[in-house]
């Protein structure tokens, strides 16, 4: 079984292991910059980190491979019986990363 790791970005945790792809929020950089994620739990094998000082050791390293948007998103807002109606489009920018390395 091989090592993999929580990491917490943008308000949200992820499970990710060197060779995976993860859309993410958006991050600053062009496709190739490096990132480096905080670990929230980290597992290799049947060891499992949870200790805050050990988790400060270990750093998940990630590349971006691209910028992208997610889907539209409709958001279409109604009050009855005063012909209010309000349409609304949104599209979450996210950011594709590769996940390179974790180490302790």
């Amino acid at each position: 079984m091989s090592a993999y790791a929580i990491v917490k970005t943008g308000g949200k945790q992820y499970k990710v292991a060197v060779g995976d792809v993860v859309e993410v929020e958006k991050l600053e950089g062009e496709p190739g910059t490096e990132h480096t994620f905080p670990a929230v739990l980290f597992v290799d094998g049947g060891e499992v980190t949870t200790d805050a000082d050990a988790l400060a050791k270990v750093s998940v390293t990630g590349k971006v491979v691209e910028q992208t948007k997610g889907p539209k998103i409709r958001i279409h807002k109604f009050k009855n019986k005063t012909g209010y109606h309000k349409r609304q489009g949104h599209r979450q920018k996210l950011t594709r990363v590769e996940v390179t390395a974790i180490s302790k």
